[in-house]
């Protein structure tokens, strides 16, 4: 809201003159008929704007101009009272040209009526009338400070403290003055954390092999070909090729459903789902539904915005275009499932979940994208094919998902004392692994179980236990070559060294790995 500025009263109007001017070479003169008492008893009733500076009422400078015009104030009062006659009031003008002179002289201007007459205030502040030494003062509107509330107010939402565009929202009461208390951050879709600091739309493993088959379950299965072909549900990862490439529910299951176990609670933020080709014709879901679980029994559909009913999503509109659907609230849950509400022909599909660790410390910590170098990556020894140094199977080659000839670690000897040692280069938190073996002129190797080792030296190591468990953690590895096997720590710790410790294995020990956490 604007500011009307304040304006002296117009003296010239009411024919006075509050700083007449002499004719040249002449005195000012007064008409003498002003009595002490009254003059300086009229003088103190005038009322007077403290001061005005860009709208704003300032005592200090009120104080510090007065005693700047003290001296000329008392010099011009005596002028004037030596010209009068006492006890008379021969020319009313005397008082007005002695108030004039007196404010002449401070700089200061008579109010011609009520403070909050006109919007000192700005931006929807409330002008209250004041009791002390401040002739008004401002309400502020909430965010907003200063003398007339022309200042952003300092509050938790004041830079907006939330990340990636999320609305900071003030919880609790919040007064002028910076009082606050408690402020939450209303994340976008896809992102977590208490500044939504952390991406969490991060494929959750059907299409890499980081959940196993036996996690996905289905309530029918489609037998085609004469049986022959069985498009079961561990078969619905997005992308996957081949004949028989996708889940296709029974034609005779009316309720058909697909469900993911994640093993443990996980935060899931939407699903990517793709169509396939089925005897030549496209299939796929045109529309479906997602319920959650903790127990795997008891199932819970997620609720369309209005809360009026179970949400339906979108699907294909083809077999291999991929469709992303975000929630717009973040599940904590074990257990996903997609229920077709419409399909093309059969209902066919082509999956993937989208979310990221409760813990929201599960970003890869360098080895696949090689940000780790090759010299921080070391083991106990390294196996040679033929002998030959140049078909060495050396540990800087242990990054998931290497390709190539040689393209993972391979110990030496078939033995629980060899190890594969990772040197983040600084204290980390790391909250899990991710392993993969590996295939050796057509052998398929890796290693089935191990143990993980910790240290902020290279020198002193603990082995990883579980809460209150005695014996170190033995984590179940990899079945195949190629499929990747996450495991997470139910304790995160903190460390710049890391080794993993082979338990068991197939053929030789071979490892492909990656290392989950963050910097904190």
């Amino acid at each position: 809201m604007g500011s009307v500025p304040w304006k002296p009263i117009d003296s010239r109007a009411q024919g006075l003159e509050i700083c007449p001017k002499a004719e040249e070479g002449e005195d000012n003169v007064y008409s003498p008929a002003l009595n002490v008492s009254m003059a300086m008893d009229s003088v103190d009733k005038v009322p007077v704007v403290k001061a005005k500076a860009t709208h704003v009422i300032m005592n200090s400078l009120i104080t510090k101009e007065r005693r700047r015009s003290e001296k000329s104030q008392v010099q011009t009062t005596q002028h004037v009272l030596r010209r009068s006659r006492p006890g008379t009031m021969q020319d009313p003008r005397v008082l007005a040209a002695l108030c004039g002179v007196l404010l002449c002289a401070s700089g200061l201007f008579a109010a011609s009526g009520d403070f909050c007459d006109s919007s000192q205030c700005l931006n929807g502040g409330t002008c209250l009338m004041g009791q002390d030494s401040a002739p008004f003062y401002c309400l502020c509107p909430e965010g907003f400070t200063g003398l007339i509330c022309n200042e952003t107010e300092k509050g938790p939402c004041s830079p907006n403290p939330c990340l990636h565009n999320a609305e900071c929202q003030v919880i609790d009461d919040a007064h002028r003055g910076d009082v606050f208390t408690q402020y939450i951050c209303e994340c976008p879709q896809g992102y977590v954390g208490v500044h939504c600091e952390t991406s969490c739309a991060k494929p959750l493993g059907m299409e890499e092999g980081a959940i196993a088959d036996f996690q996905i379950s289905a309530s029918s299965v489609h037998l085609g070909f004469m049986g022959l072909q069985r498009w079961a549900p561990e078969l619905a990862r997005l992308h996957r090729t081949g004949i028989v490439n996708a889940w296709t529910a029974s034609n005779y299951d009316r309720k058909p459903w697909i469900q993911v176990n994640l093993l443990r609670k996980m935060r899931v933020t939407g699903v990517v789902t793709q169509g396939a080709s089925r005897a030549g014709s496209a299939e796929y879901l045109k529309t479906f539904k997602v319920a959650h679980s903790l127990d795997g029994r008891k199932f819970q559909f997620i609720q369309d915005e209005e809360a009026s009913g179970d949400k339906v999503f979108v699907g294909n509109v083809d077999n291999s275009g991929l469709k992303i659907n975000l929630f717009s609230s973040p599940l904590e849950t074990q257990y996903v499932r997609l229920f077709p509400v419409s399909c093309r022909r059969g209902c066919t599909l082509r999956f993937e979940l989208l979310g990221c660790e409760l813990n929201g410390c599960s970003e890869p910590l360098g080895l696949k994208d090689n940000v780790i170098p090759d010299k921080q990556i070391t083991a106990s020894s390294s196996f040679k094919t033929w002998g030959l140094r140049a078909f060495g199977w050396y540990p800087f080659y242990g990054r998931l998902d290497k390709q190539g000839k040689f393209n993972a670690w391979t110990a030496q000897s078939n033995d629980a004392s060899e190890w594969l040692q990772v040197d983040l280069g600084s204290q980390k938190q790391v909250t899990g692994v991710i392993t993969q073996g590996a295939r050796d002129f057509g052998h398929i190797q890796y290693v089935a179980a191990y143990k993980v080792a910790y240290s902020n030296d290279g020198v002193n190591w603990t082995e990883y236990k579980e809460h209150g468990a005695v014996d170190s953690k033995i984590f179940p590895g990899n079945l195949d070559n190629n499929s990747h096997k996450k495991n997470v720590f139910e304790t995160p710790f903190f460390a710049r060294y890391v080794r993993i410790l082979p338990v068991a294995w197939h053929n030789r020990i071979t490892l492909r790995l990656e290392l989950l956490g963050c910097e904190r």
